[in-house]
């Protein structure tokens, strides 16, 4: 697939299955994630990938923050089983840095662009993937369990694995609706 292709027919997966991209294509979105803009070369970001024992980790700290959280009883039990929707789960984090020309909303910016990166990576050698936020990438006692600082981001969770179901065709969008040109 080339590039234009890619970027053009981009989708998100919601139901995926192992296999979780391993070895030398999980590698190959490291790198894609490394490549995004980085005004100052701060490298403002932190990924934890999570499999296997991984998930259930996740998993556990989910349900400690529903737990804390004093969510409804159904929440609690779903919250272990969020991360187990795909066999790897990456977690972004904007890892803040102070700096005179790189404010904290581009540093983020920056972060959001390694997570595209990933998902572009992982289509375009055959799996699919999902980036999803939701309250836990905001709540407090996830970002201490997983031992962020204060200024720090949860930018996402980015879902990784095998496509379990056709993807649907998206509808043309527009441009014009979205893009005003000056001349």
């Amino acid at each position: 697939m080339d590039a234009l292709t890619l970027l053009l027919t981009r989708h998100s997966q919601p139901r995926l299955t192992a296999p979780a991209p391993a070895n030398a294509e999980l590698e190959n979105i490291k790198q894609a994630a490394l490549r995004a803009p980085d005004h100052a070369g701060l490298k403002p970001w932190d990924f934890i990938v999570c499999t296997g024992k991984g998930l259930d980790k996740l998993g556990d700290i989910l349900q400690d923050s529903a737990i804390s959280s004093d969510k409804a009883p159904a929440s609690i039990d779903r919250a272990l089983q969020l991360p187990h929707r795909a066999p790897m789960v990456i977690i972004a984090i904007n890892k803040y840095q102070a700096h005179d020309k790189v404010p904290k909303e581009e540093q983020i910016a920056s972060t959001a662009c390694a997570v595209q990166a990933m998902q572009m990576a992982a289509l375009v050698q055959g799996f699919a993937g999902i980036w999803r936020t939701g309250d836990y990438a905001q709540c407090p006692y996830v970002k201490k369990s997983l031992g962020l600082d204060e200024d720090d981001e949860i930018v996402g969770f980015l879902y990784l694995g095998t496509s379990s179901c056709k993807a649907l065709p998206k509808p043309a969008i527009a441009s014009d609706d979205y893009f005003t040109h000056w001349q």
